[in-house]
């Protein structure tokens, strides 16, 4: 029976590792930092380890440097938050073989377990690329990728797959984009399919009118290609019922052209709210540093807002009796930032948690400013509230 090593801090992710590895019918062995997790694979034989990026003592990525130095190959699938994300890149080098984000659906954890132990069902070189039409070479689809940005160090994984004709639309949306979220955009159907057999993507965007293509049927080989995926088309925004369109079609969703800073915003928020706004690990909710406009912050707390409940959910799920709320570097209006920690600990009050509120000097003292806010448990790290 194959056994697998989960390393995480956590109880309640163990547990609830634990309780999916075991219902696959595999052995589970546990360990709460890496150095327990060092001494189980000296200990045990171990077909696959599952990998926090964050414990104390000693962290994933330092468990991972070790093992391999000393020679172990045992496959490695990291678990992390959004905003641990760029850690995982570095872990490439160190020969991880997948990740998944925290917090994770069941499903996806048992996939990838079993496509590393079983190895995937069926190949992908199984689909035919001349569905898609008769390549038509030109000087851009002949040059690759256009605006390639696969991650530090190569990364397999790549946030947005773009697949339009006119490179204009690449660098346009590229412009649009916050520059933490990776991106790969090709003028080629073949060169697209190509990358999907190399990388793994969260979301594949396929304009509807690409000539030579026929855009439905490429959306479908992608599918195939990158099943956790999310498809969504590219349509002008004058066309009759795009929207339903689309879905007759078998995208999940539309993205109108000419892109709009406001819309982008909202797919961003679909597909990224917490990488872009928010994110959760173990019990902190870190919020994203705000680097926007003036004329962009009232946006900014709406997001906030529209997130921070699904968060303290997720905290208070755990079993967790406080959380901790990091405000990374917020903007000045100090009115906005006050109602949002007030909505906070209104919120974990009726999770039954206390709150804790992690931030720079400017914001304990914009919240000391309002009644509601004057006593709330500040502390200027994130180490300091958990000790506090």
């Amino acid at each position: 029976m194959p056994a697998i090593l989960t390393v995480d801090d956590s109880r309640a992710v163990r547990t609830i590792v634990g309780k999916q590895v075991k219902e696959l019918g595999f052995e589970v062995l546990e360990a709460e930092d890496g150095i327990q997790g060092l001494q189980v694979l000296a200990d045990a034989q171990v077909d696959l380890v599952l990998l926090d990026v964050t414990m104390p003592n000693m962290d994933g990525p330092t468990m991972l440097e070790k093992m391999r130095a000393g020679g172990n190959q045992t496959p490695v699938i990291m678990l992390t938050s959004e905003s641990k994300r760029s850690i995982v890149a570095g872990a490439m080098k160190q020969g991880i073989t997948d990740y998944i984000l925290k917090p994770f659906k069941p499903e996806e954890l048992r996939a990838k377990v079993l496509s590393v132990l079983q190895g995937e069902p069926g190949g992908v070189d199984s689909v035919v690329d001349s569905a898609v039409g008769p390549p038509s070479p030109s000087p851009a689809e002949s040059a690759g990728a256009v605006g390639l940005q696969a991650g530090p160090g190569g990364s397999r994984f790549v946030d947005i797959l773009l697949i339009d004709d006119m490179e204009n639309v690449h660098k346009k949306l590229r412009s649009l984009l916050p520059p933490h979220v990776t991106m790969a955009a090709f003028t080629s159907a073949q060169q697209a399919l190509g990358a999907c057999r190399e990388k793994v993507f969260k979301v594949v965007l396929v304009d509807t009118e690409i000539p030579d293509v026929n855009s439905s049927v490429l959306a479908q080989q992608i599918r195939v290609l990158q099943p956790h995926a999310a498809s969504v088309a590219l349509s002008l925004r004058t066309a009759n019922d795009a929207a339903g369109e689309v879905k007759d079609q078998g995208f999940d969703s539309v993205l109108f052209k000419p892109f709009r800073p406001e819309t982008i915003d909202d797919f961003l928020v679909h597909y990224f709210d917490n990488q872009d706004f928010i994110s959760v690990d173990d019990n902190v909710i870190k919020v994203a540093d705000f680097t926007g406009k003036a004329d962009r912050v009232e946006r900014f707390y709406t997001r906030l807002h529209s997130v921070y409940g699904a968060a303290l959910e997720k905290i208070a799920a755990a079993c967790y009796d406080e959380a901790v709320l990091d405000l990374g570097s917020p903007p000045g209006e100090a009115d906005k930032l006050a109602k949002f920690v007030i909505a906070v600990t209104g919120k974990s009050k009726e999770f039954g948690m206390s709150l804790s509120v992690v931030g720079p000097e400017t914001a304990r003292k914009a919240l000391a400013g309002f009644e509601e806010t004057k006593e709330v448990k500040f502390f200027p790290t994130v180490q300091a509230a958990r000790g506090g």
